[in-house]
């Protein structure tokens, strides 16, 4: 990133309206700490730039525009924007934004899990646990895999459907130190983000939060890809066969953010 505007992480739709942020000053300051990644199929694609935060004291936002420096004009996204089929909400995710505290996270990999799929959480019907993910969409699903990995998933579509987007895999925008201490792992490669719950510090506690209201964990405005990548989703082997095969793993072709296997995975 040039120290002028900052290079996003997915090839930009040139129609999307997406404000840069003049340059600041190189001092080091965590909290604000902003990263440089060029779309590469590099696992080297980030390097480390600092920003200043500004010298007037700031307090949180309670309307949708972001305080962090480096998203001074981007919008949280609003309920209605969920509230669609998981099948449709999946792509529209890929290079949206999720900030927590002083991380920033880009969508680079999702899958759908729709109403009546036999690999979603929802087949069991409501119970404490998948209570979420029949509420209406914009809320958060968090989970643990395995007793062990933190999945963190976006509600989708109108309540009682019982459908959500799975964010698989993200790329570092804000926040890096922080990040690597939450993951224990001093590492600037994409697997530092295959699984972006415990980057973001979240726990099962976190399910059921609104993803559209300032504050916590949001869910902000970002470019859409250029080109995305669609296969199959990864570790269903339970569900039917039709459910197995249909292509509802998304990811933004180009980028080194995205987990594996990537060999199932073709442009759409």
């Amino acid at each position: 990133m040039s120290l002028s505007a900052p290079t996003l992480l997915v090839q930009m739709n040139p129609t999307h309206q997406f404000k840069p942020v003049a340059s600041k000053s190189r001092k080091t300051v965590r909290s604000s700490q902003c990263l440089e990644g060029r779309t590469s199929h590099s696992s080297k694609a980030v390097t480390v730039r600092t920003r200043t935060k500004p010298s007037r004291k700031q307090t949180r936002p309670q309307s949708s525009p972001v305080s962090l420096p480096c998203f001074r004009n981007t919008t949280i996204l609003p309920p209605e924007f969920f509230q669609i089929d998981a099948l449709d909400l999946a792509p529209r995710l890929l290079g949206k934004f999720l900030r927590r505290d002083d991380v920033v996270l880009q969508i680079t990999e999702v899958e759908a899990y729709r109403p009546n799929d036999s690999a979603c959480h929802g087949r069991f019907g409501v119970t404490a646990r998948t209570a979420p993910v029949f509420g209406p969409g914009g809320h958060a699903y968090v989970y643990l895999c395995y007793g062990l990995h933190t999945m963190l998933n976006v509600v989708a579509d109108k309540e009682g459907a019982g459908a959500a987007v799975l964010i698989r895999a993200c790329a570092p925008v804000c926040g890096l130190e922080t990040i690597q201490e939450r993951r224990g792992q001093q590492t600037e490669k994409p697997i530092l983000l295959t699984g972006p719950g415990k980057a973001l510090g979240i726990t099962t506690e976190w399910s059921n939060h609104p993803l559209y209201t300032p504050g916590g964990l949001e869910l902000l405005d970002g470019p859409e890809p250029d080109k995305i990548l669609i296969g199959p989703r990864v570790g269903i082997e339970y569900a039917l066969p039709e459910h197995v095969n249909a292509l509802w793993r998304f990811a933004i072709a180009g980028s080194a953010w995205i987990s594996a296997p990537k060999n199932t995975l073709r442009l759409s």
